[in-house]
């Protein structure tokens, strides 16, 4: 991975899916493992927006936190959560799986956000995940991905209040959910 893979203050867009698009999570407890890895490794050095976790892929929208917030290790090289992230999620699954070599496709995948716009469009698109690709037809109800975090009163990891802001309050992030799964059920009947 390049040094520079994330730059301070800037949100992400980064997902990432199974090596020739395999499954990285094979049963539910390999998505707990993972969410507790996310936990260990990223909330050093990032604010999480968004997740989804599915059988072969996953999204997340996160914020690198700014430098004075960083410590001077993960200052010069804050990219080694996300590699210390998936080396340990891939040892963990190699060894339980008795399989070999690389979990994931060979580089992490990230777009930078440049605008709140974009932002609010990939919160949506991430919590609806589930949906497009056939998992579920309610992402409301989809237990491995952030949306709940969003609508539930309940203590979590998932930096809600700043995306809060930008939807302005919950009927309007639940409302521009709807809206977008409506514009996705309406682009699958068209295929």
């Amino acid at each position: 991975m390049k040094q520079d893979f994330f730059e301070s203050g800037v949100v992400y867009h980064v997902f990432n899916r199974g090596n020739n698009r395999e499954d990285i999570f094979i049963e539910e407890k390999n998505y707990r493992f993972f969410l507790s890895l996310l936990k260990k490794y990223t909330l050093p050095v990032a604010d999480i927006y968004a997740f989804c976790l599915l059988k072969n892929h996953f999204h997340l929208a996160l914020r690198i936190k700014d430098e004075n917030l960083l410590t001077e290790k993960l200052k010069q090289k804050p990219f080694l959560a996300f590699s210390n992230l998936f080396n340990a999620y891939t040892k963990a699954i190699n060894k339980a799986y008795n399989r070999h070599g690389s979990l994931f496709q060979e580089h992490l995948h990230r777009n930078r956000v440049e605008d709140e716009e974009y932002l609010m469009q990939l919160i949506a698109y991430i919590h609806l995940n589930p949906v497009k690709h056939g998992f579920t037809g309610d992402f409301k109800q989809y237990k491995y991905s952030s949306y709940q975090a969003y609508i539930s009163e309940k203590p979590t990891n998932i930096e809600t209040n700043f995306i809060m802001n930008l939807f302005g309050d919950k009927g309007n992030f639940e409302y521009w959910h709807d809206l977008n799964k409506l514009f996705l059920e309406d682009k699958m009947s068209d295929i």
